[in-house]
């Protein structure tokens, strides 16, 4: 990264603020043209989440050591590898496509599978952060029905598909947009308020020794907080199945995945303990912390009138994440059931090359998803519930995804590329082998509750958590089962729902 490129990124930034472009959702010639700053974006809006600060925030100062731990052993080698595949493969991008390259076609299903179902789970929680933002123009209270809280969820969610039926162009638009204003500005705001809180002495709620920021590691429930952590690093890969929208992406994608490292890790430190420092842990709700946070600070300092702005770019942010989960991962599973592992009726595209019925399908299942708010006595219960389900499914998959990158760099050792892993075979082996490691720790902690949060006991947690992992997980061996059948049809020649052919660039990855 050169000291001009990071200039012009910059000037990028600062003039994409000032100058926000509007919506074009039919320009196909922008479309070919997605910048770094739109990459960086859309990376950044679907990782660096809001709404991820107080469940980080709860473990107080400890939180720093977990952040940098967690980066080393799973942000950083997920960025490594993105970068590599991206940039070896700049025909088809994404998961499905560097694990049928690497390993084979039946191990990308389940890879996508795992990509996409986990977004089912994770759906609610985000959209519950914006129910909970939402009730401060109403009355805060509200964040504990869960009636409620299932009903605005549901509708948000259905219109957030009907946008994603608009296109990508539209959603890589919106996203940027509701990145700056909906989540780096606020980030960057709570900081100031923390630094100010700091700067005038007031009383902290956690305490910065080393005893506190370096937590004994032999108690298992010190370790939970990784699964908070991990969850909001959770989706670096994401961009990539755009590549074909990107221009120049042997360049764009190391790029972009380099400036949303930083950006990432920077803010959800010092926004966590933005939050950590103003708030007791036993206070602190995992849907409306953030808000809790800003009305706490927005008392002391007399700007109550800040509240309702800063609601509403809460809930820019927390939409603009939102978008670019929506139709990445959908786009994925599009390309399995265009290779027959779905039925012919999912595999059709609209006019703007949408996956739509599998949009339609996923609001549907998100419908389903959201009654698990029903099964934990707490919201906070619920919400952490659905939180550890959908980091689990997605670990498997980041599983999958670096023991493919080893096989790659052997199957493909004589293809030249623009950005290789520092150090060759040896630096993607140390890559993929912390971050099997980090993914090791966080699966077994995920089946452990932390402590301050009301579930219902650990084994009516472990019960629920098991029995909802092995639902989801279930139905890849029915889709195998169908493969089959379409493939023994297409063998003797009967009409069975034949799914349309791959590119050739698709086929190429074999």
């Amino acid at each position: 990264m050169t000291r001009m490129e990071a200039r012009t990124f910059v000037r990028e930034l600062i003039v994409y603020n000032l100058f926000f472009r509007g919506i074009d959702v039919v320009n196909k010639k922008k479309l070919a043209g997605l910048s770094t700053f739109a990459l960086v974006m859309l990376i950044t809006g679907a990782i660096d989440s809001i709404r991820n600060l107080p469940a980080t925030a709860f473990f107080g100062s400890s939180l720093i050591f977990f952040f940098l731990f967690s980066a080393v052993v799973f942000l950083i080698p997920v960025a490594l590898v993105s970068a590599e595949l991206s940039s070896r493969f700049t025909e088809q991008g994404g998961i499905f496509h560097w694990i049928r390259a690497g390993i084979g076609e039946k191990t990308a299903f389940l890879a996508i599978w795992l990509q996409w179902i986990n977004t089912m789970v994770w759906f609610p929680t985000i959209l519950s952060f914006l129910v909970g933002t939402a009730t401060y123009f109403i009355d805060p209270t509200l964040v504990q029905n869960k009636l409620y809280l299932i009903s605005i969820i549901l509708a948000t969610f259905w219109l957030l598909t009907w946008m994603n039926l608009k296109g990508l162009h539209f959603s890589a638009k919106f996203s940027s947009f509701c990145a700056v204003a909906g989540m780096l500005i606020p980030m960057a705001l709570i900081v100031i308020l923390a630094v100010i809180w700091f700067a005038l002495g007031k009383p902290l709620q956690v305490h910065f020794t080393v005893t506190e920021m370096l937590p004994s590691l032999k108690h298992a429930d010190n370790w939970v907080s990784l699964t908070a952590i991990m969850t909001a690093f959770l989706g670096m890969e994401l961009a990539t199945v755009h590549i074909k929208g990107v221009a120049n992406p042997q360049k764009t994608f190391p790029k972009a995945l380099f400036f949303s490292v930083i950006i990432i890790l920077t803010t959800m430190i010092f926004a966590s303990l933005a939050i950590a420092i103003v708030l007791p842990k036993d206070q602190i709700n995992l849907v409306n912390g953030v808000m809790q946070a800003f009305t706490h600070f927005f008392e002391i300092y007399h700007l109550g009138w800040l509240v309702p702005v800063i609601t509403v770019m809460l809930l820019l942010g927390t939409l603009g994440s939102t978008v670019s989960w929506v139709i990445s991962p959908a786009k994925g599973l599009l390309h399995a059931a265009q290779l027959g592992y779905l039925p012919r009726f999912f595999t059709k595209e609209n006019e703007r090359g949408v996956a739509s019925r599998i949009l339609i399908a996923q609001a549907v299942l998100v419908s389903f998803v959201c009654l698990a708010f029903l099964l934990m006595p707490s919201v906070n219960g619920s919400y952490w519930l659905l939180t550890a389900l959908s980091t689990q499914l997605y670990v498997l998959m980041y599983v999958l995804m670096f023991f493919a990158a080893i096989c790659l760099k052997y199957k493909l050792a004589k293809q030249a590329q623009v950005f290789t892993i520092p150090g060759g075979k040896a630096g993607m082996w140390l890559a993929c082998l912390l971050g099997l490691g980090g993914c090791g720790i966080t699966l077994f902690v995920g089946f452990i509750p932390p402590s301050g949060i009301d579930v219902g006991g650990i084994m009516h947690y472990e019960i629920v958590f098991s029995s909802a992992l092995v639902a989801m997980v279930a139905p890849v061996g029915l889709f195998y089962l169908y493969r089959a059948k379409f493939s023994l049809s297409r063998a003797l020649h009967l009409p069975l729902e034949p799914a349309p052919d791959m590119d050739t660039a698709s086929v190429n990855l074999l």
